[in-house]
């Protein structure tokens, strides 16, 4: 089991989320950063949608009461298992009764924490991702508190602590398709879209960001019927500031779609933190499809390669 004696800011349980399910109403929650979480279970041996400690804006301490492996993965936070320092991105032996302890990130924001056979809670429609807008998943569908123990499936132990890999670099420029109501925006408001510097606002979290900068004119004034939304669509209210949804992002909206994030760089806008600025750049829909078949092509080989090693 591991124990928490120092949550993050914010730390909950999360997977891959709930898949297939917004046609009820159900959305998909799961980690911000979904790339580095299957980083990290796979270097543990876990499958990709094994559930970990999402950690958003350490510092944090956390006693290991296993004897097996962990990794860290997604923000840089200087992290140390009682006196020695621990890298991302490589694969952890602990000993039962070892603290590990995150600093304040120095790059990135989120931090995810990977156990070698996964968190062991119920799941709730089929993940444990935490959705605190539901308050389902998890731990009692709310965010870790110090005192919390949350135990861990068995697994078998790895002999080998030296696996790692290179993570993928952090940018703050992400790439963006047109989205459904993209041509009812003036030509002005399009162009500035992929021109403007966006700073993300203090009132962003895990439903959806909130940016800063330029008003956003449509040039058609019918109202929206209610529509499907995913994560990743870039609404823009009557106010003109848009908002781009996260993965707590509800199922539907009916405020106008001007863009969305690729599936390849959502990871890039999560490890993005509020005050600080992003960047988007047209992509075509051919060209998010390649980008999306590379970043599985190279988990597919990272897995490859850990199983091998």
């Amino acid at each position: 089991m591991i124990a928490i004696l120092k949550p993050a800011v914010q730390t909950t349980v999360q997977d891959l989320g709930r898949c297939g399910l917004r046609h009820l109403g159900v959305g998909r929650s799961g980690a911000m950063d979904a790339l580095a979480l299957a980083i990290g279970n796979y270097l543990v041996g876990n499958a990709a949608d094994a559930a970990g400690l999402e950690l958003c804006m350490p510092p944090a301490r956390i006693r290991l009461d296993i004897h097996g492996a962990f990794a860290l993965t997604g923000a840089d936070c200087s992290a140390r298992l009682d006196n020695s320092p621990v890298a991302t991105g490589r694969r952890v032996l602990v000993e039962a009764g070892q603290t590990l302890e995150l600093s304040a990130a120095q790059s990135g924001f989120r931090a995810y924490l990977c156990i070698a056979g996964g968190i062991d809670l119920p799941p709730v429609m089929g993940s444990r991702s935490t959705d605190l807008n539901a308050g389902i998943g998890g731990l009692d569908g709310r965010m870790l508190r110090r005192g919390d123990v949350l135990q861990v499936s068995p697994c078998r132990r790895s002999s080998q602590a030296s696996a790692g890999t290179s993570l993928p670099q952090l940018q703050n420029t992400v790439r963006v398709v047109p989205g459904p109501e993209f041509d009812e925006f003036a030509p002005e408001a399009r162009n500035v879209l992929f021109q403007a510097s966006w700073k993300v606002s203090s009132q962003s979290n895990r439903m959806g960001y909130r940016l800063e900068g330029p008003t956003l004119v449509r040039r058609e004034t019918t109202q929206l019927k209610s529509h499907a939304v995913f994560p990743g669509f870039i609404q823009v209210p009557a106010s003109g500031a848009p908002i781009v949804l996260m993965s707590d992002a509800q199922a539907t909206g009916g405020y106008p779609r001007i863009g969305c994030v690729i599936a390849a760089d959502q990871w890039r806008l999560a490890q993005v933190a509020p005050g600080m600025s992003i960047r988007f750049e047209p992509c075509t829909r051919a060209a998010a499809l390649s980008a999306l078949h590379q970043q599985q092509g190279y988990l597919l080989r990272l897995q490859r390669s850990l199983r091998e090693h």
